[in-house]
Protein backbone atom coordinates (compact mmCIF):
# COMPACT_ATOMS: atom_id res chain seq x y z
CA UNK A 1 0.00 0.00 0.00
CA UNK A 2 0.98 3.55 -0.72
CA UNK A 3 2.17 5.73 2.17
CA UNK A 4 0.90 9.39 2.53
CA UNK A 5 3.93 11.01 0.87
CA UNK A 6 3.44 8.86 -1.96
CA UNK A 7 -0.58 9.32 -2.29
CA UNK A 8 0.25 13.07 -1.84
CA UNK A 9 2.21 12.92 -4.47
CA UNK A 10 0.60 10.64 -7.00
CA UNK A 11 -2.62 13.17 -6.47
CA UNK A 12 -0.65 16.02 -7.25
CA UNK A 13 0.69 14.70 -9.81
CA UNK A 14 -2.85 13.72 -11.49
CA UNK A 15 -3.75 17.28 -11.79
CA UNK A 16 -1.40 17.62 -14.48
CA UNK A 17 -1.21 14.50 -16.17
CA UNK A 18 -3.55 10.74 -16.23
CA UNK A 19 -2.57 8.16 -14.27
CA UNK A 20 -1.54 4.38 -15.01
CA UNK A 21 -4.81 2.37 -14.16
CA UNK A 22 -2.59 0.64 -11.20
CA UNK A 23 -1.60 4.37 -9.44
CA UNK A 24 -5.24 5.31 -9.83
CA UNK A 25 -6.10 2.04 -7.94
CA UNK A 26 -3.50 2.61 -5.55
CA UNK A 27 -4.46 5.70 -4.68
CA UNK A 28 -8.18 5.33 -4.47
CA UNK A 29 -7.45 2.19 -1.81
CA UNK A 30 -4.73 4.22 -0.11
CA UNK A 31 -8.06 7.08 0.47
CA UNK A 32 -10.44 4.33 1.15
CA UNK A 33 -8.18 4.40 4.42
CA UNK A 34 -6.88 7.32 5.24
CA UNK A 35 -9.11 10.70 6.43
CA UNK A 36 -5.90 13.10 6.06
CA UNK A 37 -5.45 12.31 2.27
CA UNK A 38 -9.28 12.22 1.48
CA UNK A 39 -9.08 15.94 3.30
CA UNK A 40 -5.97 16.67 1.21
CA UNK A 41 -7.91 15.66 -1.96
CA UNK A 42 -10.41 17.93 -1.45
CA UNK A 43 -8.06 20.55 -0.55
CA UNK A 44 -6.41 20.18 -3.90
CA UNK A 45 -9.49 20.00 -5.61
CA UNK A 46 -10.73 23.56 -3.97
CA UNK A 47 -7.92 25.01 -4.82
CA UNK A 48 -7.95 24.01 -8.53
CA UNK A 49 -11.43 25.28 -8.44
CA UNK A 50 -10.23 28.34 -7.64
CA UNK A 51 -7.36 29.06 -9.20
CA UNK A 52 -9.64 28.73 -12.32
CA UNK A 53 -11.86 31.37 -11.43
CA UNK A 54 -9.09 33.98 -10.74
CA UNK A 55 -8.36 35.99 -14.07
CA UNK A 56 -4.76 36.11 -13.24
CA UNK A 57 -2.04 38.87 -14.09
CA UNK A 58 -2.38 36.99 -18.15
CA UNK A 59 -5.82 37.61 -18.55
CA UNK A 60 -5.78 40.90 -17.53
CA UNK A 61 -5.84 43.85 -20.21
CA UNK A 62 -2.46 45.90 -20.31
CA UNK A 63 -2.44 49.11 -18.94
CA UNK A 64 -0.17 50.42 -21.80
CA UNK A 65 -2.98 49.89 -24.45
CA UNK A 66 -5.70 52.34 -23.36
Amino acid sequence: MLSCKDTSALVSRSMDEALSWRQRLAVRLHLLMCGACRRFVGQMSLLRRAARRYPGIANRPDRDSR
